[in-house]
């Protein structure tokens, strides 16, 4: 018996992404809300190397109570800037999955529409390291949706 055979498509969907207008204005958007946490960390991390030089000139004279004191509040310091950097990472992943998505809802319409005119089944995600060790030719949508999407 004679099999029938789904067509297949690829294109590197992060690439296509990228080269989108509107991935610019998101680019420069993340890089805005990012750097309001690399402004809070530089400046905790300054107040930390400047308490950490103080305690270490310091450490030698003073009292234990004192010493004691001042290795907490370096550890409390410290462990607040491990906290911003890992609550940084979290929401500016969610800002940047909240920018994205209206483009990559946009790329996949356009995928969709190609893939519905020229017969393919599927459409893999060549960016996302997918591999196929056999398998029936593809065809790269990569062009044509750029062109479907107005990118040149």
């Amino acid at each position: 018996m004679a099999k029938a055979q789904s067509k297949i498509g690829y294109v590197d969907f992060q690439a296509l992404l990228g080269q989108m207008p509107e991935a610019k204005g998101i680019k420069a958007q993340i890089d805005a809300y990012q750097k309001q946490f690399v402004d809070q960390l530089t400046t905790m991390n300054t107040e930390f190397q400047t308490k950490g030089q103080e305690y270490q000139a310091q450490g030698p004279k003073m009292t234990d109570a004192a010493r004691l004191a001042k290795e907490t509040e370096l550890q409390d310091l410290q462990k607040r800037i491990e906290d911003l950097q890992n609550s940084a990472r979290q929401q500016v992943e969610a800002k940047s999955n909240e920018l994205v998505k209206p483009l990559s809802d946009k790329a996949i319409a356009a995928l969709s529409a190609i893939a519905k005119e020229t017969g393919l089944a599927y459409v893999i995600d060549s960016s996302q390291g997918t591999q196929v060790i056999v398998s029936p030719d593809g065809t790269d949508l990569m062009n044509a949706a750029k062109a479907r999407l107005g990118i040149k």
